[in-house]
C-alpha cells in the first residue's frame, strides 16, 4: 500500500517549497495541495523563466503529472483563473491535469474587503495580511457559514452568495469600514465581483472531484502521492507565533484534514528551510537582522515577497525554532535552500538557545510574541566562495539536464566550511539534510 509524502516549510514561509516540488515531481504521480490559499507565493525558476504559483500545486511544469487542490485550500475564482491563463500562455494547459476538491472553500469578494476592515480595525497590532481574504474565509469555514466548490453547480448559488455578502456587509458595518472606498487589485468591489462571477464560470471546465476519494483510491491503485504545503510552520494557526499567524494548520498533522488520509497513510516528510531565516509581516523574529549583514542577506537572496512584493525581513538561521518545527510533522528529510547567499561571509552566526526572562532555554515559550527573546549565538567560519560555479546560458548551467530530472552532485562539490555548517545543523536537531539547493534554477541542487 503507497504513503503519501509531504513537502513542508519550516520556517516562516518563503522557504523555496515551490523549487523543490517541481525537483520531486519526477518522481510523483500526484501532486497535491492541503492548505492556504492565494497567500502562497511558490517561485519556480527554470530555462531563465520564472513562475509563481498560489494556487496551483508545484507540479503543474512536469509533464503528465496529475495536480490537485486539495479540499484545506480555499480558491479565490478571479485569481485562480487569471493564475491558469498565465500558465496557459507559457505553454502549460492544465484542462486535463488540474483538479479541484468540490469542499475547498471559496473566498468572496466581500472577504477580502473584510480582511481590510480587520486590519485596519486592529491598528497597530494588525497582523500583516496578504489583505487576500484568507482569514475571514477560514473563520466562515470554522462558523459554517462559507460557500464551496462544489456549490457552484447549486440552482441557487447566487441567493446563497448574496445572503453571505449582506453578513459581510454587516460586519464592515460594524467597524465603520467604507466598502466605497475600496481597491481590490487596483479596482473598484463592483468591478471586482464582476470579474470574481466571470472567474466561477469559468472554473467550470475543470474536473471538480472529492478529493478524499480522489488520493486514497489513488494510493490504493499504486500511485505515488506528493502533498505540498504553504506557509511554514511557524505560521501555524495552532503551533506558529500566534496570534502572528496564517489560518490553517501548516504542520504535517494539516495534510490528514486537508486531503482527507489517515495519519497511517504518511510516508516520507521533506522539511524545506532556508540557511538563514526571513519572515514577512508582523509577529516576533528573535535572530531578525537591522544591520549591514541583514541587508546584504536581503539583496544576495531577493527577499520580496513573490505574492505582495514586500521586503522581508532578515535574520541568522534559528534552530530552536527548526527543531520545534521538525518534531511537530515528524520530519525526515531535511532540505536547506539558499545556500549561495552567504557565499561572501567570513563568519555566520547560528541561534542555539533562547535567554527568556533571565533564564536560558531551547524551547520556544508559549509568551513568545508579548516577551522579548534574545537569542544565544554559536559562530561558525563562512565557507567564503561560491557554490556551483559553472557557466550559464540563459539562466540554465552549461551540460546541466534540459529535461525535468534534477542534477546530481555528491558531496565532493560542497565546501568544507558549508559541509561543517551542515553537520551542525543535522546534529542539532537530529535529520539528515539530503538536498542542499544553491541557486533558483531547478537544476542547482546537490543530492546528498
Amino acid at each position: 500500500m503507497n504513503k503519501i509524502d509531504i513537502l513542508l516549510g519550516l520556517q516562516w514561509g518563503d522557504e523555496g517549497k515551490g523549487k523543490v516540488v517541481d525537483a520531486l515531481t519526477p518522481n510523483y504521480d500526484i501532486v497535491a495541495r492541503f492548505q492556504g490559499g492565494p497567500n502562497a507565493g511558490h517561485t519556480i525558476e527554470f530555462g531563465g523563466k520564472k513562475f509563481v504559483l498560489h494556487n496551483i500545486p508545484s507540479g503543474v511544469l512536469t509533464p503528465g503529472c496529475v495536480n490537485l487542490i486539495g479540499n484545506g485550500v480555499i480558491i479565490d475564482p478571479h485569481i485562480l483563473r487569471g493564475e491558469i491563463e498565465g500558465l496557459a500562455k507559457a505553454g502549460f494547459d492544465l484542462r486535463q491535469t488540474l483538479l479541484i476538491a468540490n469542499r475547498a472553500h471559496l473566498i468572496l469578494p466581500t472577504h477580502r474587503a473584510l480582511d481590510a476592515a480587520n486590519e485596519k480595525a486592529l491598528g497597530k497590532m494588525k497582523v500583516g495580511t496578504t489583505l487576500k481574504g484568507i482569514g475571514p474565509t477560514y473563520t466562515d469555514k470554522t462558523a459554517r457559514k462559507g460557500l464551496r466548490i462544489g456549490d457552484i453547480a447549486s440552482a441557487d448559488f447566487r441567493e446563497r452568495y448574496e445572503s453571505l455578502k449582506q453578513h459581510h456587509l454587516r460586519q464592515m458595518t460594524a467597524v465603520d469600514f467604507d466598502l466605497s472606498g475600496l481597491q481590490l487589485d487596483g479596482m473598484s468591489f463592483e468591478a471586482y465581483e464582476k470579474l470574481w462571477f466571470e472567474g466561477v464560470e469559468y472554473l467550470k471546465q475543470f474536473q471538480f472531484v472529492d478529493s478524499e476519494y480522489y488520493i486514497n483510491e489513488a494510493l490504493d491503485n499504486g500511485k505515488k502521492v506528493l502533498a505540498e504545503g504553504a506557509q511554514g510552520s511557524m505560521l501555524d494557526v495552532d503551533f506558529g507565533s500566534y496570534p502572528f499567524v496564517t489560518s490553517s494548520n501548516v504542520i504535517a498533522a494539516g495534510v490528514c484534514s486537508g486531503l482527507g488520509v489517515a495519519p497511517s497513510r504518511i510516508g516520507k516528510v521533506y522539511g524545506i528551510f532556508k540557511a538563514y531565516c526571513t519572515r514577512v509581516g508582523t509577529g516576533p523574529f528573535p535572530t531578525e537582522l537591522f544591520d549591514a549583514t541583514g541587508e546584504t542577506l536581503r539583496q544576495n537572496g531577493h527577499e520580496f515577497g513573490a505574492t505582495t512584493g514586500r521586503p522581508r525581513r532578515c535574520g541568522w538561521l534559528d534552530l530552536p525554532a527548526l527543531k520545534y518545527a521538525v518534531m511537530l510533522s515528524g520530519v525526515t528529510d531535511l532540505m536547506m535552500m539558499k545556500s549561495d547567499v552567504m557565499d561572501e561571509f567570513e563568519t555566520i552566526k547560528v541561534a542555539t538557545a533562547y535567554r527568556y526572562n533571565g533564564v536560558e532555554t531551547k524551547q520556544l515559550p508559549f509568551a513568545a510574541c508579548t516577551e522579548t527573546m534574545e537569542p544565544v549565538y554559536v559562530s561558525l567560519d563562512g565557507w567564503r566562495q561560491k557554490i556551483g560555479n559553472e557557466k550559464t546560458e540563459n539562466g540554465t548551467p552549461k551540460g546541466s539536464p534540459t529535461e525535468w530530472e534534477v542534477k546530481r552532485r555528491t558531496e565532493n562539490n560542497i565546501p568544507e566550511k558549508l559541509e561543517d555548517y551542515i553537520k551542525f545543523i543535522e546534529n542539532y536537531v537530529g535529520v539528515p539534510i539530503k538536498f542542499v539547493s544553491y541557486g533558483p534554477d531547478r537544476t542547482q541542487n546537490i543530492l546528498r
